[in-house]
């Protein structure tokens, strides 16, 4: 601030990440395009959120406090689908846990309001987006109310926040209020009793609102979360989505509907600001998700795969938003300039490596359509799947000077890939380097109609089309790694011993597998802690305890020697011991490996293996049941310091 002859900050973001100057990090752009329409910005990260003096270094700022928990949702990043603590953070130097709390959000606008009553504070980012109303939180087990009453925020910003930000601090500047916001899209906020009660909610858009099910209904029924789930998906379209209004007791939130599509200029504007790419310099060590991304190119954002366990369609919206050919084309230079750079890009894609300037070819129909996927049960026969600009932009990267390779690593959408062998042949004979990631998730078809994703078939016809285009380009050994997900809602043994012997036919071997972890305002969420799938309103099977979840995903890696005996276990309980043996189709042979009776000791003589997690929303300490007091671990405050533990491990 000295440096530059600011004596005040018209706007200070606080995140839960590591700053990195780099348009893969939200924090970035928004800091970015704020400072390009003349703010002055100002960028808080990883503070120490017991007191609030970190809120003060930069003085009272003039218009708001911007506030995200970071790219991920602080509770995905602190805890496996266990329950347990991870032991890294992506988004922190060093990859060290600990610098951010739990539920970052909440904490980071208390303190927020304590160093400076009165500015107003703004939430955003993913984990504000995905708790913008009544939500299930898997770490409690309890349905929560909106972030917004909880964190005492004045307004939540969702999804992509470009606009917002601008548009906010423009009217703040001009001394608007925070009640002068409402008119604004993509925004929540909450009405106070009196207001409530005069019906202004139902008044609060342009549009007429839709009345949600109440908090007190959506805890107490489960029915009645199943019917606003509905609702809420039925209403994210960018286009033709209403206003949605929720009563918390007497007070109101008000969801105005999602911001419009931005056009492919104002993309390339955004990508075009000049960022660094680089963490910021007082860091020392390196960040791990920076070291994946750093020489990444991002084509597009939005998704219209619909998939209910993820959140990128509910959170950048269905509609493809892409850059220009000559946008993404200077950042490729800019990148080949970089005396640091080694001259291979990691990946160009987005949330899907191949749905690059495809949008629905009847703008008029995309207007009215709430339809939740454009390619499940079927490809909807408006979608543009024109691989054309895609196939043209690649072609056009690596032939740039000082650009060795380019690579694909963003997921590939295997039913639309398939629609042009051209894009596959391009794919297979440039851009893979060595393996590509695809995801067919399950081989189970009802799980996959649960996952809106395409049936099995799909898949195995995309992996002879690739395997048969690599021999073409002479690289016979390239191949393809899928992921899958264990306990989704849907799947049960008998489902995951199905997928466990179509491994074994085909020689996959997955070193990777993903559980399913049940994300605020998910469909598949709201699946998992009712039991019903809100649209067809089915009763569907839920692998709910550790026993189920274990089993599921020893399956998917049944040919490892640790997971002898729960997948002994698994078939025995289906029924299966076929499976057990020596047999083609046998998973595990008849007697356990000599790796498979060490780690059952290991395993017996941790004192931790068969507690169970606590749950704090019903007065038990947090932690695990039976496990005695609480390892000093991770964030936890009070943990000892490292050289404190040595020195107790060697008699000190």
């Amino acid at each position: 601030m000295d440096a530059r002859g600011w004596d005040a900050v018209d706007v200070v973001f606080v995140t839960g990440d590591a700053y990195i100057d780099h348009p893969s990090f939200a924090m970035a752009i928004l800091h970015r395009v704020l400072e390009d329409a003349g703010f002055r910005v100002a960028m808080l990260s990883q503070p120490d959120w017991h007191s609030c003096e970190p809120w003060r270094q930069f003085g009272r700022p003039r218009l708001f406090f911007a506030i995200s928990a970071g790219n991920m949702d602080s509770m995905i990043n602190h805890y496996t689908a266990n329950k347990k603590v991870r032991n890294d953070d992506a988004y922190s130097p060093g990859g060290k846990i600990g610098l951010r709390p739990d539920r970052a959000t909440l904490a980071y606008c208390h303190r927020a309001r304590e160093a400076f009553p009165g500015v107003p504070i703004i939430a955003g980012g993913v984990e504000a987006s995905l708790r913008r109303l009544a939500h299930y939180d898997y770490w409690s087990d309890t349905v929560k109310k909106s972030i917004l009453l909880d964190a005492k925020a004045d307004v939540v910003v969702y999804g992509m926040g470009e606009h917002a930000i601008v548009e906010i601090a423009r009217r703040f500047a001009a001394g608007k209020t925070v009640r002068d916001l409402r008119d604004m899209r993509g925004i929540a906020y909450a009405l106070g009793a009196k207001e409530a009660a005069c019906g202004v909610a139902e008044r609060a858009t342009p549009q007429a609102a839709i009345v949600l099910p109440s908090f007190d209904e959506v805890k107490s029924d489960k029915h009645a979360f199943v019917e606003a789930t509905r609702i809420i998906y039925i209403n994210t379209s960018l286009f033709n989505a209403k206003a949605l209004v929720q009563f918390h007791d007497r007070q109101a939130i008000v969801v105005t509907p999602p911001p419009l599509p931005i056009a492919e200029a104002e993309m390339d504007y955004i990508y075009d600001l000049p960022y660094t790419r680089r963490p910021h310099p007082t860091y020392k060590e390196p960040i791990p998700a920076y070291e994946m991304i750093k020489d990444s190119v991002t084509l597009m954002r939005g998704c219209f795969g619909g998939c209910t366990f993820c959140s990128i369609t509910t959170h950048q919206g269905r509609t493809i938003q892409s850059r220009s050919q000559e946008s993404v084309l200077r950042e490729v230079r800019n990148l080949a300039a970089d005396p640091e750079f080694k001259g291979v890009i990691s990946d160009i894609g987005g949330p899907t490596a191949n749905m690059y300037q495809m949008r629905c070819t009847r703008p008029e129909v995309e207007a009215k359509c709430k339809r939740l996927s454009c390619v499940h049960p079927s490809i909807c026969k408006l979608l543009g799947t024109d691989h054309g600009p895609l196939i043209d932009l690649m072609k056009r990267a690596r032939a740039e000077p000082g650009i060795r390779k380019v690579l694909v690593a963003s997921g590939i959408r295997m039913d639309i890939a398939q629609l042009s062998p051209e894009y596959l042949s391009e794919l297979a004979t440039h851009h893979v380097g060595g393996h590509l990631k695809v995801a067919p998730e399950h081989t189970d078809p009802h799980v996959l109609d649960m996952m809106k994703k395409p049936r099995n078939v799909n898949f195995e016809g995309f992996a002879r089309a690739f395997n048969k285009a690599s021999q073409k380009a002479g690289k016979p050994k390239q191949y393809i790694v899928p992921y899958y997900i264990a306990s989704h809602p849907g799947s049960d043994v008998h489902a995951m011993i199905d997928l466990a012997i179509f491994l074994k036919r085909n020689g996959y071997r997955p070193d990777q597998v993903q559980d399913f972890i049940p994300a605020p305002f998910d469909v598949a969420t709201c699946m998992y802690y009712t039991g019903v799938d809100p649209f067809s309103k089915q009763e569907v099977y839920i692998a709910r305890n550790l026993r189920d979840r274990k089993m599921q995903r020893a399956l998917l890696q049944f040919f490892k020697p640790e997971n002898w005996f729960t997948v002994r276990e698994a078939l025995i309980q289906a029924g299966r011991q076929d499976l057990i043996g020596n047999g083609c189709d046998c998973l595990i042979p008849a007697q356990p490996p000599k790796e498979a009776i060490e780690a059952r000791r290991r395993r017996a003589n941790d004192p931790d293996h068969y507690h169970t997690v606590a749950n704090p929303a019903k007065g038990e300490k947090p932690g695990e049941r039976g496990a005695g007091p609480p390892k000093p671990a991770g964030y936890r405050p009070g943990r000892k310091s490292a050289k404190r533990r040595q020195g107790k491990k060697n008699g000190g």
